[in-house]
């Protein structure tokens, strides 16, 4: 007996390593999301039958003084919230499958609020990811602040894209594509996503010098501070610390928010810029991971401490709440989509019409997730 303890609670049991720091990422950014759908929900009047974190079969819950049942189901990969009058997925003002509702809960009832009341509900889950992460980040620059570094280009590495576009030693810059850059971080985050593309560069060079370059990064293999291999594009320029200046910065409230806004958009930005270059064939599918990676990662990131398991709550969390934006149904995007069109409109999309979509999105949800859990598995 002494035995099978000693072994059931190491560090090397999968349960501790592995699964615990899973449930814990996947609950947290789930439980997020529904919330924002039910306060929200809420706030505009609407009625709450159910609060799952979960799927499939209830293993605990219970029932509070407005009749909502909020539980914990058996199957961790997602949750939901079922309003009063949610009885369907094409359920809209016109439907006449409200029949059995009572007075009150006709006032009440999703699909018979007015659509901004829909949208605002349906918005405010990925809306709460976002919040989310932004709080994380704001936390962790509050705490722990920031390295960074001067823009400026130490050496140049033969034969790279750098090379053969002009960089030379010395060269500070400027702008990434127009973009302006502060900090050798930013030259890093504007590239690494870019391989294959032409950048044009704006470098300061001398005293009163700016120079326009253009160069396309390579893809190299790196491996991430947890120890993943990821596919980033690179130029092919070091700084060092003579020419950087490494240095600490630390934030008060007010800045620690602003820079996780940023951050948080940063993010947004290069989800939607990977994404884009996926559907197109110019990125690496093995990139794209389902919820055999997303615990593989959580594992790792307890391993390295608790600030590390939420930093990877607060990405996954912002990466949850961009996906659920894109108009897709049943996702919240294809919601607001249809939404957008009623309000132009000023009539219900036709329940036809919504169906029909709805179930093409779902072939291409079903086939996106099994896609992701090939890679997990067999495919990288």
């Amino acid at each position: 007996m002494n035995e099978f303890l000693a072994t059931f609670f190491s560090f090397d049991n999968i349960v501790f390593t592995t699964i615990i720091p899973f449930l814990f990422v996947l609950t947290v950014v789930v439980f997020v999301h529904e919330m924002g759908h039910y306060l929200v929900g809420r706030w505009c009047g609407i009625g709450v039958r159910e609060f799952s974190v979960g799927f499939g079969p209830e293993l605990v819950g219970f029932n509070d003084r407005r009749g909502t049942r909020w539980k914990l189901s058996a199957i961790p990969l997602g949750g939901y919230v079922k309003f009063v009058g949610d009885m369907s997925v094409t359920s809209d003002p016109s439907s006449q499958e409200d029949a059995g509702l009572s007075a009150q809960e006709r006032r009440t009832a999703f699909h018979l609020q007015p659509v901004w009341k829909r949208a605002a509900t349906v918005f405010a889950g990925p809306a709460f990811n976002f919040l989310l992460t932004i709080a994380v980040f704001a936390v962790m620059f509050s705490i722990y602040g920031r390295m960074i570094s001067e823009p400026m280009v130490a050496e140049v590495r033969a034969g790279s894209p750098a090379e053969a576009a002009g960089f030379q030693p010395g060269d500070r810059f400027v702008t990434v594509d127009g973009t302006r850059v502060y900090t050798f971080g930013d030259v890093q985050r504007l590239v690494s996503g870019r391989a294959g593309d032409p950048i044009v560069f704006v470098m300061a060079r001398g005293e009163e010098e700016e120079v326009t370059l253009t160069a396309t990064p390579e893809l190299v293999e790196q491996t991430d501070a947890l120890g993943n291999t990821i596919r980033v594009g690179i130029i092919g320029v070091v700084n060092n610390e003579e020419m950087g200046q490494p240095r600490h910065i630390e934030y008060g409230p007010v800045e620690s928010v602003a820079e996780a806004v940023k951050e948080t958009g940063h993010i947004i930005a290069r989800t939607g810029q990977f994404l884009q270059r996926f559907v197109s064939g110019r990125e690496d599918r093995c990139q794209l991971g389902g919820p055999v990676r997303i615990a593989d990662m959580a594992g790792k990131a307890a391993s390295l401490g608790f600030e590390w398991l939420v930093q990877l709550v607060a990405v996954l969390s912002v990466g949850i709440g961009f996906l659920n934006l894109l108009p897709i149904p049943p996702l919240d995007g294809g919601h607001l989509a249809f939404y957008g069109v009623e309000a132009v409109m000023r009539r219900p999309v036709s329940e036809r019409v919504m169906e029909l979509f709805y179930r093409v999105g779902m072939l291409a949800v079903l086939a996106f997730m099994g896609f992701v859990f090939w890679n997990d598995l067999f495919g990288c």
